[in-house]
Formats: structure tokens, sequence, C-alpha cells
């Protein structure tokens, strides 16, 4: 036998043995794949199906709703969105916001849930926790009203506070200048409470040993904290910022359309993609466009998680998602 042929043979058998194994693997876990099948089943429904929209952004419906007819028009959607004055400043401030909430919304929840995690009183942690957490049950309607009792030129409690020291009043619902600010408070507020959860929960399921550990090497509390607290923590942080930077380009339609009021003189500073396609949407009825814009959202959010992920395997490999 020629070694070739030899070769071929090997190669065969391996590979067969590697088929029976993968079987024999799927034999042995089917209670688990079985669990699997719901799971799958909701995320090929709501992530995978949409997809076949994407044919949308590239061609002038004939009537709504029919994605089978209608004329290719390809980049002409493309067209209508870049085309626009407002391109710049709403792709400016849908990166911007996110890039400022991802930093400041991760930052605050990790410093509150290490504190959360040193208060000995247990029911005491118990409170503050629930206290944090209370906004994001709340609706962006809630949250919106809650805004303007704050924030009314008339009745504001801001303003009544500006006018006890002695200061003059704003208008901040025509002062664009001041909606970063408001904004980004805002989404603070209302999501630092869910994070702080989540690494809470990292905190307390790290080993104790490794702080026992420390105690007897002679590390105060702190060095603890920064020495074994947040280099556990790492890890999650890192797979829950590439997450939300998969959806850098998406933004919360209640904290830029319904907090603002949707106030026209406000759009420089609280318009964003979404905002932008739905006030479009809402005047034209085009579908193309849209999904022209969610196109345009999903592709570079899966160029940014693909190169955020890059670098970090490139630092650290078992901190990639990937």
């Amino acid at each position: 036998m020629k070694p070739n042929q030899s070769l071929a043979i090997r190669n065969k058998k391996k590979s067969t043995n590697k088929c029976k194994s993968f079987f024999r693997y799927l034999r042995d876990k089917k209670v688990l794949f079985f669990m699997l099948i719901p799971g799958l089943a909701v995320m090929l429904v709501n992530s995978y199906m949409p997809m076949f929209g994407i044919v949308l952004a590239f061609k002038n419906l004939d009537n709504y709703g029919n994605i089978f007819g209608g004329k290719w028009i390809w980049f002409d959607n493309f067209k209508y969105l870049f085309g626009s004055s407002q391109a710049y400043y709403i792709t400016r401030n849908t990166l911007l916001y996110n890039i400022v909430f991802i930093l400041i919304g991760s930052t605050i929840a990790v410093i509150l849930a290490i504190a959360l995690s040193e208060i000995l009183n247990r029911k005491l942690a118990k409170f503050y926790q629930s206290v944090f957490f209370l906004p994001y049950f709340l609706s962006w309607v809630v949250v919106s009203y809650l805004v303007f009792s704050i924030l009314s030129s008339d009745m504001g409690a801001l303003n009544n506070l500006l006018k006890s020291l002695g200061l003059e009043p704003i208008n901040w619902y025509v002062s664009p200048k001041f909606w970063p600010g408001i904004l980004i408070s805002v989404n603070t507020w209302k999501w630092t409470g869910y994070d702080c959860v989540i690494y809470l929960a990292a905190i307390v399921g790290i080993d104790k040993s490794y702080y026992e550990a420390a105690a007897v090497d002679g590390a105060s509390r702190f060095q603890q904290i920064r020495k074994v607290t947040i280099p556990m923590l790492v890890p999650l942080v890192i797979i829950l910022t590439l997450m939300k930077i998969g959806r850098i380009f998406y933004t919360d339609m209640g904290l830029f359309y319904t907090v603002p009021r949707n106030m026209g003189i406000l759009y420089k500073a609280t318009s964003t993609i979404d905002t932008y396609v739905y006030r479009a949407l809402s005047q034209t009825g085009d579908l193309g466009m849209a999904a022209a814009a969610g196109f345009y959202q999903a592709v570079l959010g899966f160029i940014l998680v693909m190169t955020f992920n890059t670098i970090v395997r490139r630092i650290d490999k078992e901190s990639a998602l990937f």
C-alpha cells in the first residue's frame, strides 16, 4: 500500500471516529439538548427570522408589508439617511451618548456593587439595593413626568431652588445645552441599579478563601478590593461592555423621545438615529428607509463588537467572548 493511500485511510477512520463520538455525545446529553430547544426556538424567531427583512433596505415597496414585491433600488434608501443635513449630529449623538453611558454606567455600578458588598448590616444592604434597583422598574412615561416635575419652568423643583437662592430660573425645555447632562443623569439613575445587581451577584460568588489568604498576608480591606474583587470582576465587566458595544448605535426611545417631550428645539442635543427614523417613518411611512437605518446600525455594531473582541483577545484571551 502506498503512503498516500495509507494516510487517506487513517484520515477517513479519524473522521468516522469523530462523527461517532459526536453522536455519542448528543445521545449522552440528550436531556440537556432537549432543554435547550425552547431557548433556541425563541432566538430563531426573534433574532434570525427578522433578518430576511434586510432586503427591505434595498427595495422600494409596491405596497405596505409585501417584501417580495417592489422594485430594487439598492442604495437609494441609504441616500435618504445620509443625504440629510441631520445625518452628522444624529450619528454623533448616538455614538457619543452610548460611549458615555457605558463608561459612566459601568464605573458607578461597579463602585456601588463593591460598596454594597462591604455593608455588614444585611438588612441595610438589601434596603440600599432595592432603592438603587427601583428606577429600573419605572416606565419611561413615569420617568418623563418625574423629570418634568423637576425641570418645569413654572413649578419645577429645580427652578424653585434657583429662585430661593436668588438666581434666575431656566427654561430647561428650550435650552439644548443642558440636555446632554440631563440625559446622561437620567440614564445613569435608571440603569445603574440593574447593572449594580449583576456585579453584586458576581462579588458574592467570589471564593472567600481569596480574601482569607489576603488577610493572612496582611492586606487591608482596600487592598483586598483592589487585588481580589476588581480583578475577579474584570471578565464580567468586559462581557457586559462587549454586549453594550454591540448596541452602541441603538438608543432608548423612551430616554431620547419621551423624556425631552419631543421638543423640536432640543433635536440637536436629543436626536439619535432611532428617533430620527421614527419621526421620518411616522411622517412618510417609508419602511425601506427604516430598514436601511436598521441595517446601518447592525453592520456598525457588528464591526465594533468584532474589533473590541479582537483587542480583548490579544490582551487577555480568557476574557474575550469568542
